[in-house]
């Protein structure tokens, strides 16, 4: 019965819960991604290629002539396929410049937060005693 508070207390912690968040939130924000590169990059980028598709770029290793990657994999002739790799790469530059956005932004609020005037720490108890004793003596000698 322990290890199993043990596993309860670990499992509702904070730490757990904020990664099964993060996780879920993650996983949403690749198909987001992932949309945003093939549905918006892709024919932008095209559009400057002259209309070339990254997604269907590949180089066949086997024989055959095939003119789409579809049809290749299809027919499972061996390809290498480097338009999905440059799509996997514009995918990861997306994401890691959101996520520098993010950290960047994050910073920002922190340093302000450290920047802001603190108010001074009142003195401990010993220290306001010493004061007053200070005071005394002062009042007494003057």
């Amino acid at each position: 019965m322990g290890m199993l508070s043990e596993f309860k207390e670990f499992a509702v912690k904070g730490n757990v819960v904020d990664m099964g968040v993060g996780i879920v939130i993650g996983a949403a924000f690749t198909s987001i991604v992932t949309s945003f590169v093939s549905d918006i990059m892709n024919p932008v980028i095209g559009m400057f290629t002259g209309g070339t598709d990254f997604s269907n770029l590949f180089v066949n290793l086997g024989d055959g002539d095939y003119t789409t990657l579809a049809a290749a994999q299809e027919a499972g002739a061996p390809t290498l396929n480097y338009g999905l790799f440059i799509n996997a790469v514009i995918s990861f530059l997306i994401v890691a410049f959101v996520l520098f956005l993010i950290v960047k932004g994050v910073n920002n609020l922190k340093r302000k937060e450290e920047e802001a005037p603190a108010e001074p720490a009142a003195d401990p108890a010993d220290v306001l005693v010493l004061k007053e004793i200070r005071d005394l003596l002062a009042k007494q000698s003057a």
